[in-house]
């Protein structure tokens, strides 16, 4: 039996669903019948649970964590408290018959309806008006039925005793003898029935506050979770459309690139939707547990009397205590934020075409991390850092190259050193594989490890930094041959790069200048314009002693404001034309604030 609810985990994260009904199981899905309370306080039925422990240990069956069971029916303990509602529920809805008329009425109905403690008898309203009212039942005790307390409660199981005290220090109700038998220090921890079932409401309400903003808390989560899913589908939606545009365009060199990065996006939207459901999955089951509680204070609350809240309201309180304080993952320990750096992995892929990265200055970093690797786990964790990140980039650039199939030195050196590598790391993995199983047995299992495999385990790994050492010292001797190799082909394309710079920058001056000579014709043509318009109106004969001279005969000059303007006097019309524009300089100049800004700007 596995002992899971079978129900949809979208219904777990609506949270409408977690206004379930607090005295209904999660299994059975009818009122509990002896509930037990599992350590992670979830609560089922007794008949529900019987069978499911395993070696002493009981998985719930709603939030996957186990319970230590002991004894033989291997049952977590009786949740007292719901067991308290559950009775109080069913003694609400049962039927009460008048002990004198038979007349039935439901005990909620509190106000038809009255208790003899004297007789241990229910009456109704008449009843207790005709038969009640002699001589003889003058010292009767009659009550409301609403109001009647239970004797569990009221008195002391050990002598008999009403409840008058309470102590603070041990949290228990004392009668008059129980109160005498305490040590005089314990004395001074006692205080009367009323003042402690104050102090309990007021204690209660500082615990319900805290469980209502976690309550919060998980809701806003949930909602946070729900929408970081959503943007995970959209972002890798997003990522790989982004990654499909740019194959686009270098199609016949990207073409395995394309399919490793789509399957990175993929990985990292399986990885982060997993990561971010199983913390929605750990809220979700949370947050039933809140409400059941919130509901169960407040049925607890209206049901219980003063003897009753103080018998169990402690040990209510406690239990809110420890669900604030249990651990809950309320925030996402990753972003949804899908990132495959597919910028850089084309480049480096456009590696061979376009030289966009300066290999060698990585790869002399990366052999002195490497070297200082060796000296101390310092020095091996910062080596790691920096080695880590050109793994995936050294496998995909070795791929190409043997794709290309082009026979060089370098391409040779690859080939040789895939096989050293894949054979190194297989061995890696068997003793990662051997660790994390001892680790497992260790640690799950309570077992126990020979001493030798550990031993053999340690010789194996030894062996094995030998050959990586050896590896590296061989690959490092051939460092001088590949560098004079990059040296040639880096100084060529240096040139070729700065070649193309200057190309570039040539043709942004040219735009540059034929954008400053647009302006500067912008702003003359409206002042020629006007000055044309200006001549044509006060001179008629303007145009046509313009036609009967040549262009280069007719001229006017204007240096600076204050000189006159100078026309060539070769007859008598012209020299009309002349006398006219000395007596009429204004109409025809323009301002000298505009002349500065054309000349300023030319």
């Amino acid at each position: 039996m596995s002992g899971e609810i079978f129900s949809p985990l979208d219904n777990l994260y609506d949270l409408d669903s977690a206004n379930c009904h607090p005295l209904v199981c999660h299994l059975c899905q009818e009122q509990y019948e002896h509930p037990c309370l599992l350590d992670c306080y979830h609560t089922f039925c007794a008949s529900c649970l019987r069978g499911r422990a395993v070696d002493s240990r009981l998985t719930c069956p709603l939030c996957g964590h186990q319970s230590v069971v002991k004894g033989i029916n291997a049952l977590p303990p009786e949740d007292r408290l719901l067991k308290f509602l559950v009775d109080s529920s069913a003694d609400s809805e049962e039927t009460v018959q008048c002990a004198n008329c038979d007349l039935e009425c439901k005990k909620q109905d509190v106000d038809a309806m009255y208790y003899c403690n004297t007789c241990c008898q229910p009456l109704c309203r008449d009843c207790r008006e005709t038969t009640h009212k002699a001589k003889m039942f003058s010292c009767h005790e009659i009550v409301s039925l609403a109001k009647r307390t239970k004797e569990a409660h009221k008195k002391c199981a050990l002598h008999e005793e009403l409840y008058i005290m309470f102590s603070t220090e041990k949290k228990s109700m004392l009668c008059i003898n129980c109160f005498r038998d305490m040590q005089v220090e314990s004395r001074a921890h006692c205080i009367d029935i009323e003042t402690a079932y104050i102090q309990g409401c007021e204690k209660l309400d500082q615990a319900v506050l805290a469980v209502k903003e976690l309550q919060t808390s998980a809701r806003e989560a949930i909602i946070l979770f729900k929408a970081m899913i959503g943007e995970v589908r959209v972002n890798v939606d997003e990522e790989e459309s982004a990654i499909c545009t740019l194959f686009n365009n270098m199609q016949e060199r990207l073409a395995e690139r394309k399919k490793i990065l789509l399957k990175a996006a993929r990985s990292q939207h399986e990885e982060k939707e997993r990561a971010f459901k199983e913390q929605l999955s750990h809220l979700a089951t949370l947050l039933p547990t809140l409400q059941v509680h919130l509901v169960t204070c407040s049925a607890f609350l209206s049901s219980a009397n003063k003897f009753e809240f103080l018998d169990m309201g402690y040990q209510l309180m406690e239990r809110l205590k420890k669900i604030v304080k249990l651990p809950h993952r309320l925030r996402p320990v990753q972003s949804s934020k899908i990132n495959t750096e597919y910028r850089s992995e084309f480049a480096r892929c456009l590696e061979p075409l376009l030289l966009l990265g300066q290999r060698r200055s990585v790869s002399t970093a990366g052999s002195v991390a490497l070297g200082l690797g060796n000296a101390s786990g310092f020095d091996m964790s910062l080596c790691s850092s920096v080695v880590r990140r050109p793994t995936s980039h050294r496998y995909i650039s070795t791929k190409v190259l043997l794709a290309e199939g082009g026979e060089t030195p370098f391409m040779e050196h690859c080939c040789n050193y895939e096989n050293s590598y894949r054979t190194l790391q297989t061995e890696i993995q068997k003793l990662k594989d051997q660790v994390q199983e001892i680790h497992r047995d260790l640690t799950k299992h309570h077992s126990l490890t020979k001493p030798d495999t550990m031993n053999e385990i340690l010789e194996r790994s030894v062996q094995v930094d030998r050959q990586i050492s050896a590896e590296y010292s061989s690959v490092e001797l051939m460092r001088a041959m590949f560098e004079e190799i990059w040296e040639e082909t880096l100084q060529r394309v240096a040139n070729e790069q700065e070649i193309y710079e200057a190309q570039l920058h040539d043709l942004l001056q040219l735009k540059q200048e034929n954008s400053y000579l647009t302006t500067i014709s912008s702003q003359i043509g409206p002042y020629i314009r006007s000055i044309a318009k200006v001549k044509e109106r006060l001179e008629p004969r303007y145009w046509s002693l313009i036609n009967s001279y040549s262009l280069p005969n007719v001229y006017i000059s204007y240096i600076m404001p204050g000189e006159e303007w100078s026309l060539p006097p070769r007859n008598v019309k012209s020299e009309r034309l002349r006398l006219w524009i000395q007596h009429n300089p204004s109409s025809i100049r323009p301002s000298e604030s505009h002349l500065r800004r054309n000349r300023f700007s030319c």
